[in-house]
Protein backbone atom coordinates (compact mmCIF):
# COMPACT_ATOMS: atom_id res chain seq x y z
CA UNK A 1 0.00 0.00 0.00
CA UNK A 2 1.32 3.39 -0.96
CA UNK A 3 1.01 5.84 1.92
CA UNK A 4 2.24 8.99 0.17
CA UNK A 5 1.39 10.16 -3.29
CA UNK A 6 4.02 11.33 -5.75
CA UNK A 7 3.13 14.94 -4.99
CA UNK A 8 6.02 15.33 -2.52
CA UNK A 9 8.58 14.23 -5.10
CA UNK A 10 6.97 16.39 -7.80
CA UNK A 11 7.04 19.44 -5.54
CA UNK A 12 10.67 18.63 -4.70
CA UNK A 13 11.52 18.54 -8.42
CA UNK A 14 9.79 21.88 -8.86
CA UNK A 15 11.81 23.36 -5.99
CA UNK A 16 15.02 21.99 -7.51
CA UNK A 17 14.12 23.60 -10.83
CA UNK A 18 13.34 26.90 -9.13
CA UNK A 19 16.63 26.87 -7.19
CA UNK A 20 18.61 26.23 -10.38
CA UNK A 21 16.69 28.97 -12.18
CA UNK A 22 17.50 31.36 -9.30
CA UNK A 23 21.22 30.59 -9.59
CA UNK A 24 21.22 31.09 -13.37
CA UNK A 25 19.36 34.41 -13.11
CA UNK A 26 21.69 35.64 -10.35
CA UNK A 27 24.69 34.67 -12.47
CA UNK A 28 23.26 36.57 -15.44
CA UNK A 29 22.65 39.70 -13.35
CA UNK A 30 26.14 39.49 -11.83
CA UNK A 31 27.67 39.36 -15.33
CA UNK A 32 25.54 42.13 -16.83
CA UNK A 33 28.62 44.29 -17.48
CA UNK A 34 31.01 41.50 -18.51
CA UNK A 35 32.11 41.88 -22.14
CA UNK A 36 31.00 39.06 -24.49
CA UNK A 37 29.05 37.28 -21.71
CA UNK A 38 26.08 35.39 -23.12
CA UNK A 39 23.01 35.04 -20.91
CA UNK A 40 21.90 31.59 -19.80
CA UNK A 41 18.52 30.06 -19.14
CA UNK A 42 17.14 26.80 -17.72
CA UNK A 43 15.39 24.53 -20.20
CA UNK A 44 11.89 24.01 -18.82
CA UNK A 45 10.95 21.71 -21.70
CA UNK A 46 13.44 19.09 -20.57
CA UNK A 47 12.12 19.20 -16.99
CA UNK A 48 8.51 19.08 -18.17
CA UNK A 49 9.12 16.15 -20.52
CA UNK A 50 10.90 14.22 -17.76
CA UNK A 51 8.07 14.82 -15.29
CA UNK A 52 5.46 13.75 -17.84
CA UNK A 53 7.41 10.62 -18.68
CA UNK A 54 7.67 9.67 -15.01
CA UNK A 55 3.98 10.39 -14.42
CA UNK A 56 2.59 8.29 -17.25
CA UNK A 57 2.52 4.55 -16.75
CA UNK A 58 1.45 3.08 -20.04
CA UNK A 59 1.27 -0.46 -21.29
CA UNK A 60 2.74 -0.90 -24.75
CA UNK A 61 0.83 -3.36 -26.89
CA UNK A 62 3.22 -3.02 -29.80
CA UNK A 63 6.98 -2.60 -29.92
CA UNK A 64 6.51 0.36 -32.29
CA UNK A 65 4.69 2.36 -29.62
CA UNK A 66 6.55 5.10 -27.80
CA UNK A 67 8.11 4.20 -24.50
CA UNK A 68 7.07 6.36 -21.56
CA UNK A 69 10.12 5.56 -19.47
CA UNK A 70 12.79 8.22 -19.29
CA UNK A 71 16.28 8.34 -17.94
CA UNK A 72 17.06 10.36 -14.84
CA UNK A 73 18.33 13.63 -16.26
CA UNK A 74 18.69 17.07 -14.79
CA UNK A 75 17.47 20.41 -16.11
CA UNK A 76 19.64 21.77 -18.87
CA UNK A 77 21.24 25.19 -18.64
CA UNK A 78 21.35 26.62 -22.13
CA UNK A 79 23.33 29.60 -23.37
CA UNK A 80 21.66 32.16 -25.61
CA UNK A 81 24.47 32.67 -28.12
CA UNK A 82 22.68 34.55 -30.90
CA UNK A 83 21.65 37.58 -28.85
CA UNK A 84 23.61 40.75 -28.22
CA UNK A 85 22.01 43.72 -26.44
CA UNK A 86 25.09 45.77 -25.63
CA UNK A 87 27.93 47.19 -27.70
CA UNK A 88 30.42 44.91 -25.92
CA UNK A 89 28.68 41.70 -27.06
CA UNK A 90 26.89 41.11 -23.76
CA UNK A 91 23.43 39.56 -24.09
CA UNK A 92 22.05 40.17 -20.59
CA UNK A 93 18.83 42.19 -20.52
CA UNK A 94 18.64 43.36 -16.90
CA UNK A 95 14.92 44.20 -17.07
CA UNK A 96 14.08 40.74 -18.39
CA UNK A 97 16.28 39.10 -15.76
CA UNK A 98 14.59 41.05 -12.96
CA UNK A 99 11.18 40.07 -14.34
CA UNK A 100 12.26 36.41 -14.50
CA UNK A 101 13.55 36.71 -10.93
CA UNK A 102 10.17 37.96 -9.69
CA UNK A 103 8.31 35.23 -11.62
CA UNK A 104 10.60 32.56 -10.22
CA UNK A 105 10.08 33.90 -6.68
CA UNK A 106 6.30 33.64 -7.05
CA UNK A 107 6.66 30.09 -8.41
CA UNK A 108 8.96 29.12 -5.52
CA UNK A 109 6.61 30.63 -2.91
CA UNK A 110 3.64 28.73 -4.39
CA UNK A 111 5.56 25.44 -4.21
CA UNK A 112 6.68 26.07 -0.63
CA UNK A 113 3.09 26.93 0.32
CA UNK A 114 1.85 23.71 -1.29
CA UNK A 115 4.51 21.64 0.50
CA UNK A 116 3.63 23.30 3.81
CA UNK A 117 -0.04 22.49 3.21
CA UNK A 118 0.83 18.84 2.57
CA UNK A 119 2.79 18.62 5.82
CA UNK A 120 -0.01 20.36 7.74
CA UNK A 121 -2.45 17.77 6.39
CA UNK A 122 -0.16 14.97 7.50
CA UNK A 123 0.21 16.53 10.95
CA UNK A 124 -3.57 16.77 11.20
CA UNK A 125 -3.94 13.09 10.28
CA UNK A 126 -1.27 12.03 12.77
CA UNK A 127 -2.92 14.01 15.57
CA UNK A 128 -6.26 12.46 14.73
CA UNK A 129 -7.91 15.69 13.64
CA UNK A 130 -7.39 17.50 16.92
Amino acid sequence: MKIFSDSFSNIEKGLDYSALKQKVIANNIANADTPNYKSKDVSFKKVFDETLANELNAYRTDSRHFSFQSSQSHPAVVTNRNLSFNQNGNSVDTDKEMSDLATNQIYYDALVDRMSSKFNSLTNVIKGGR
